[in-house]
């Protein structure tokens, strides 16, 4: 490739970007009170959002839905076409519709809205047709007011898709901000992958129960060795009731050693302990512990609940394995 035609596709590239950013400065002008209207229709609905859409359109109702799904609303995509051979049955009275289609005119869409209207399910339109079939049908219009498409020819739906799933992120975004969603919800609908591994919470990989490594205060040291030894995590416990008074781990045995020579295995473990061990809360996300233990430099972390309790322990081997550290 030579340099004029190199130059001649970056520009072209460019021209696509400034249309569809274009587009998008066009489209903050739109949010409005529908747009209020149908946010507040969406955080209140006792049933699920029900997105349609034919061709393109479709695609950007199906992201749509998916953005939906994750972020805490029930949400769910139905092809238009198939809709009229069945999938209709998806739809109560419950749920609301959100209906794309930049004409305003599809036939599989506009041929479903009798039987939505008869359901009295509310639908809202996506629409850059402002006085369209579907426009007239809808109890709320979201206006697309893209006219010039990055096409040349104006044809190939580019910046009326690109606004339109940026409306659609929109929305999806400030029903979640109300819902109030935390990154423990959002972790419980991303279980896999990466993602999910970031949104793990402590609780998640902790050891609990019995599975504790703990001693009483006044317990010989030589128990507490004993203690160490059997969980294989380098660290106990100490103290009762859910109190954790302190911990003795497999260092502070070394330094003892090193001190002293020698060692009374009968004396009581909380004169030997350290009484500052490292904790963290449960609700804290994994990511969060690790970062504490690379800070603080240890391999454990005693997990206690909002009152102080112990509840737990996580070793940084735990974290590995869940592929968090």
């Amino acid at each position: 490739m030579n340099e004029e035609n190199k130059d001649t596709w970056i520009a072209q590239a460019v021209k696509v970007l400034d249309i569809e950013i274009d587009a998008l400065e066009l489209q903050k002008k739109t949010i409005d009170d529908a747009f209020v209207a149908a946010a507040s229709l969406i955080l209140n609905l006792k049933g699920k959002l029900v997105i349609i859409g034919m061709g393109k359109s479709g695609i950007i109702a199906r992201k749509i839905a998916a953005t939906f799904a994750s972020t805490g609303t029930p949400a769910f995509f139905v092809h238009a076409a198939e809709a009229q051979h069945g999938d209709l049955g998806m739809i109560t009275a419950d749920d609301a519709v959100l209906a794309l289609s930049h004409s305003g005119e599809t036939d599989e869409v506009c041929g479903l809205l009798p039987t939505i209207k008869r359901l009295g399910t509310p639908i809202i339109a996506m629409t850059g047709g402002k006085t369209s079939t579907l426009a007239k049908h809808a109890d709320y219009v979201l206006h697309i007011p893209v006219t010039i498409e990055a096409c040349p020819m104006n044809l190939a739906p580019t910046a009326s898709t690109t606004a339109t799933l940026a409306l659609g992120d929109a929305l999806a975004v400030v029903v979640l901000k109300h819902r109030g969603i935390q990154p423990e919800d959002f972790a419980r609908v991303h279980p896999a992958g990466s993602l999910g591994r970031r949104l793990m919470s402590v609780a998640d990989v902790m050891h609990a129960g019995d599975k504790i490594p703990i001693v009483a205060p006044e317990a010989h040291l030589s128990d507490a060795i004993f203690t160490m030894s059997s969980y294989r995590l380098g660290i106990t416990a100490v103290g009762s009731m859910g109190k954790l008074e302190g911990c003795l781990t497999d260092g502070d045995l070394r330094r003892i050693l090193q001190q002293d020579g020698q060692v009374d295995m009968s004396v009581a473990v909380e004169s030997v302990m350290h009484r500052n061990p490292q904790t963290i809360e449960e609700n804290h996300l994994a990511t969060e512990a690790v970062r504490l233990m690379e800070e603080k430099k240890v391999t454990v972390l005693f997990v206690t609940n909002k009152a102080g309790t112990l509840i737990g322990v996580v070793h940084f081997h735990d974290l590995l394995q869940a592929g968090i550290a």
